[in-house]
């Protein structure tokens, strides 16, 4: 029994070293050290970006980013140190994107240049009517708000390329800017279209445009009679805003005595008829020159009722957008049409 006793210990040992021996080969010791070597360098992973973290500098003490470009300049659009007045340049406007995507950067540079105060609407037409540019530049009128005292009547495809030509407030009268003597195009005494700046009490004494110009043309035609009747008459300059006491005017079969308040034009541009870019590309882009026989009756005679008081329409929605960096405020805008007093809206 004390024989049996004292050997167990011994016999144990010796199993367990067999044990040791049997299951211990050099596989498992490599296996072995991998495990502990990737322990390790997890443990030291941790270990540093930990320290980088705790290194790493508070965010308040990173550099502030630079100021973006387009916020300066939007914020240009109403410096108060530039003048008290504030236009409103409204540009009537159906389906002509890529024209509008040159046209409000451009001039957002060209008035910022100038130092007058200005926001650009464009009265974007969505009914299904035919394009009525007079109850557009209406409707802007109407849709300028308060922070504005004077518009420009606007063409989107019309670019002024000349420094010189005034953008400023029109005290004395209406300025048409692209007068005859410097438009590429459109070149009879009477013409008043392109660009018009009014104040809003000039426009309102016209009444406003007549709404019954549906399709292309003529609308400013029937405004330059408005003008007349309102006792806003064209009166050409010696100088830039300039007015002699009486000037007479031939047009047509009469002649017209022009006092103040009159309708100014610029003098003094030698660029003539490179003072605007026309970017309009007729073969791409057909106007709808379309008229019915009772529109072409229509189309020469003055409205003595409508504009501003008659016009009705609807605002389906504004949008704040930003082309290049220049604001501006398109406001989606249907018209309505009368087809018992104007048939000729629906017309192709």
């Amino acid at each position: 029994m004390m024989y049996s006793s004292r050997r167990k210990p011994v016999l144990y040992f010796r199993e367990e070293r067999r044990f040791l021996s049997g299951k211990c080969t050099v596989y498992k010791l490599f296996g072995l050290c991998m495990v502990l070597l990737l322990v390790s360098l997890l443990w030291l992973q941790l270990s540093c970006s930990g320290d980088m973290s705790d290194r790493r500098p508070p965010l308040q003490q990173a550099p502030p980013p630079p100021p973006c470009p387009p916020n300066s300049q939007a914020s240009a659009v109403d410096d108060p140190s530039w003048g008290p007045h504030k236009l409103a340049l409204i540009v009537p406007f159906r389906e002509r994107f890529e024209e509008l995507l040159v046209f409000v950067p451009f001039m957002h540079t060209f008035l910022n240049k100038k130092k007058i105060r200005h926001k650009i609407l464009v009265i974007n037409q969505v009914d299904h009517y035919r394009f009525n540019r007079a109850s557009l530049i209406n409707v802007g009128q109407l849709e300028s708000g308060n922070d504005t005292d004077y518009l420009a009547m606007h063409d989107v495809d019309l670019l002024p390329l000349n420094e010189a030509l005034d953008y400023g407030f029109p005290e004395e009268g209406p300025f048409h800017v692209a007068s005859p003597e410097l438009h590429p195009l459109y070149h009879y005494k009477t013409y008043v279209g392109g660009i018009l700046l009014l104040t809003k009490k000039h426009y309102s004494m016209c009444n406003g445009m007549s709404n019954r110009f549906w399709g292309w043309g003529r609308e400013d035609d029937e405004f330059y009679r408005r003008l007349r009747k309102a006792e806003l008459q064209v009166e050409e300059l010696i100088g830039p805003r300039q007015k002699g006491s009486i000037v007479y005017l031939s047009v047509g079969c009469f002649s017209v005595c022009c006092l103040s308040p009159q309708l100014f034009r610029p003098s003094g541009i030698t660029t003539g008829y490179k003072t605007f870019l026309h970017i309009h590309d007729p073969a791409w882009r057909k106007r709808d020159q379309k008229r019915v026989a009772a529109q072409k009756q229509e189309q020469f005679k003055v409205d003595p009722e409508g504009g501003l008081t008659n016009l009705r329409y609807q605002v389906e929605s504004r949008q704040e957008l930003t082309i290049s960096g220049a604001p501006c405020t398109v406001i989606n805008t249907k018209l309505e049409c009368d087809q018992n007093q104007t048939p000729w809206c629906l017309l192709g």
